[in-house]
């Protein structure tokens, strides 16, 4: 880590904006995003936690769709077992999440009983 000094002085600080950074935040580093309100956030919340991020849920419909469009594209296109199991894992993304919504509406139901 490189030494500052100021001129006529004789206090030697080493400066790390790493550390002085998670000085100030109590040893956490992160960016908080908010992508707008949610009409159940305790849901959405659940299905990021159990599923998968944003990132990882638009990675398999980006595959998934490629895939598709291939098939659009040439009626005689085979699917590859590659192809298979990229459909696969978003059917089963989505099958968790629709699980999670199920689980979420019985919950709120015995709630109000």
């Amino acid at each position: 880590m490189p030494t500052f000094q100021l001129p006529l002085s004789s206090v030697n600080q080493t400066i790390n904006p790493w550390t002085w950074m998670t000085q100030l935040v109590g040893n956490q580093f992160g960016v908080n995003i908010n992508l707008g309100k949610s009409t159940e956030p305790a849901v959405e919340r659940l299905i990021l936690d159990e599923v998968g991020s944003y990132g990882r849920q638009l990675g398999r419909i980006g595959d998934a769709l490629l895939v598709l469009m291939k098939k659009v594209r040439d009626p005689s296109h085979e699917f590859s077992d590659e192809n298979k199991k990229v459909l696969d894992r978003l059917v089963f993304q989505i099958e968790e999440i629709d699980a999670i919504k199920a689980k979420f509406a019985r919950d709120a139901a015995m709630r109000q009983r």
